[in-house]
């Protein structure tokens, strides 16, 4: 797994062998939340064509939506997948942010 780009203390996007993978530093009220999906072929053509642009503005759609809120119509809320992943994420954006700022 490897960060491939990012907005630090908003989203990273993540690659793992063939799959795109974006964490989500999400807020509602007053609680912060890690929000994780894989993106789906029409989500990967469009960051193909608007790049980090396109990954910002997905960020927002999803941060906006809610998808953990109770009764949430979140069209992301299936889609969470931060409890397989969690872990990996944290050791690769660690690294990651590492080689950055070292």
């Amino acid at each position: 797994m490897k960060v491939i780009s990012a907005s630090p203390q908003f989203w990273h996007l993540l690659e793992e062998q063939s799959d795109l993978i974006l964490t989500v530093s999400c807020e509602h009220s007053f609680i912060g939340y890690d929000f994780t999906m894989k993106l789906n072929p029409d989500e990967r053509s469009k960051y193909a064509q608007g790049g980090d642009s396109y990954i910002s503005q997905l960020a927002e759609a999803i941060n906006y939506s809610c998808p953990i809120a109770r009764g949430s119509a979140s069209v992301y809320k299936d889609r969470n997948i931060d409890a397989q992943y969690s872990k990996a994420i944290l050791r690769t954006i660690e690294k990651w942010s590492g080689k950055r700022h070292g």
